[in-house]
């Protein structure tokens, strides 16, 4: 079915008067259950006849999941209810999500005849999203657009954020707004009562249901402003202070368009390392800004990749994130577990022998790596999946010891490896530069390709360099920096790199 035959209006079978049918899809953790629960516990309180039934999915996270309602009022016939929602045959659609609304419209649950369509317009990325080289995220401006069009009477909102403020769910604020639609016969205390009978997390359910209800009655504008967290002042022993504001002065005399990102940048590397650290990568900013002119566009992305490229993931930093202060707090916030509540936190760890050798001395590491069977002996002693308690003493401790290895980064191999691929990328750009400036532009930006550690940098990197021997066949031409951007931004269409493949096979055609 085309989305335009999903959009004629149908006329409803005269037998079916009466019964109204409700449709929820939600994603995992969204309440989608209770809601749905809530909604059942509302018709049978008002004497209707009602069914509920449940489709699993695997769209996003742990799968998006099709709730579905019936209710009829009371009657001397039996009412006999279907199991599943039908295209063009929707009363009311839920979507606890942005993109769900997007999927109900293609799927047709959403009709302009019939359908009043609840959504939030926040966004849980989908891992196909995720999974793009890219900005994979979908345009969800182009689903509020059809949903204007696609839906008798559309009530959007973010539903999840007005729940967050309320500190419960966003079933409870989606529930709001079902009670405020008008399109179910009951009173807004009867939506109230049903929540009250559930007997868990009675008041923040509560709070969510009337901060959603005002939402929908577009009285979104008198909800709570959100919590900004005020940027935090660095703080430390006096000698390392006076290094940092020593650096902060350096990085105020770049050229102004760089001067903010350069400020974030020095924050990143010297986190990432020590002020020594921070001082490295203003002596590269510093070359870039020499041969630099109006706009500054050139010192603008430097001070941007540089800071990505020299604060690199490695098994130290990766350690150092598992063990962050307040990681916990947050892990907790987001499952949405109360005191009392027992939470257990699993690292799943996947070590390469590649990952183990970048940790030695770098000319030990250089000369082991070359040796296949003390990398394939290597492979067999830590290639293998583990999973780590990380709420546990001993793994916890483990990793923090990790994390503490930052004094020993600068002799291991990654970080020569690292610090050799800086000096030939930025030597690269600054070369280029004094000839072909939009392309040394472009040369910056194609740092981006190269992210992650394990595999994922693996494959990064040789895209990288698949990337870069492309652009050494158009330098010189006067589109370069065209064939460039088209180069890199094929790399970030598709994981199989087809793009890439054909774009270089373009390139060959009018240079060979």
């Amino acid at each position: 079915m085309t989305l335009h035959e999903a959009l004629e209006p149908r006329a409803q079978d005269p037998a079916l008067g009466g019964i109204i049918k409700l449709a929820c899809m939600a994603v995992g953790g969204q309440g989608g259950g209770v809601l749905s629960g809530w909604i059942e516990d509302l018709g049978r309180a008002g004497g209707y006849a009602v069914q509920a039934t449940s489709v699993a999915g695997v769209a996003q996270r742990t799968g998006a999941t099709v709730y579905y309602v019936e209710m009829a009022p009371p009657s001397p016939q039996r009412p006999v209810f279907s199991l599943m929602p039908a295209a063009g045959d929707v009363d009311i659609m839920i979507a606890a999500e942005m993109m769900e609304a997007g999927r109900a419209i293609i799927r047709g649950f959403v009709t302009p005849d019939r359908t009043t369509l609840i959504a939030s317009t926040h966004r849980a990325l989908a891992v196909s999203e995720k999974m793009a080289p890219g900005d994979g995220i979908a345009n969800a401006q182009e689903v509020m657009a059809a949903a204007e069009i696609a839906a008798r009477r559309l009530i959007a909102a973010d539903f999840d954020q007005i729940a967050v403020r309320s500190g419960s769910v966003i079933s409870a604020s989606l529930f709001g707004a079902l009670a405020a639609s008008g399109t179910l016969p009951f009173a807004p205390d009867a939506f109230e009562a049903a929540i009250r009978s559930g007997g868990k997390g009675i008041e923040g359910s509560l709070r969510a249901f009337r901060a959603g209800y005002e939402a929908a009655m577009g009285a979104a504008q008198d909800l709570p402003a959100p919590l900004r967290t005020a940027a935090k002042e660095v703080s430390g022993p006096a000698k390392l202070l006076a290094g940092w504001r020593t650096l902060e002065a350096r990085a105020g005399g770049l050229p102004e368009p760089a001067q903010q990102m350069a400020c974030a940048g020095l924050k990143k590397v010297v986190q990432f390392q020590d002020i020594a650290y921070g001082g490295l990568y203003l002596d590269r900013l510093d070359q870039i800004a020499a041969i630099d002119r109006t706009p500054f566009t050139l010192s603008l992305e430097a001070a941007k990749y540089v800071a990505n490229a020299m604060a690199y993931d490695d098994i130290i930093r990766v350690a150092g994130a598992k063990t962050k202060a307040g990681r916990r707090a947050r892990i907790a916030a987001e499952m949405g577990a109360k005191d009392g509540h027992v939470m257990q936190v699993t690292e799943f760890l996947h070590p390469r022998a590649e990952e183990i050798v970048s940790m030695l001395p770098a000319r030990m590491g250089a000369r082991w790596a070359v040796m296949p069977r003390r990398m394939a002996l290597l492979d067999r002693l830590f290639n293998k999946g583990r999973r780590m308690r990380s709420d546990g003493l001993m793994a916890f401790a483990a990793m923090y010891l990790l994390a503490g290895l930052k004094f020993w980064r600068p002799r291991t191999l990654r970080h020569a490896q690292e610090g050799a691929h800086m000096a030939g990328w930025l030597g690269r750009a600054i070369e280029l530069a004094l000839t072909d400036y939009d392309l040394a532009v472009e040369v910056l930006r194609c740092r981006r390709l190269v992210k992650g550690y394990s595999d994922t940098h693996a494959r990064g990197l040789s895209k990288f360099d698949k990337v870069m021997a492309g652009i050494a066949l158009v330098v010189g031409r006067a589109d370069a920096a065209d064939w460039a951007r088209r180069l890199r931004e094929a790399v970030l269409k598709d994981e199989e790199g087809k793009a890439l493949d054909g774009a270089m096979a373009t390139i060959r055609s009018f240079v060979i």
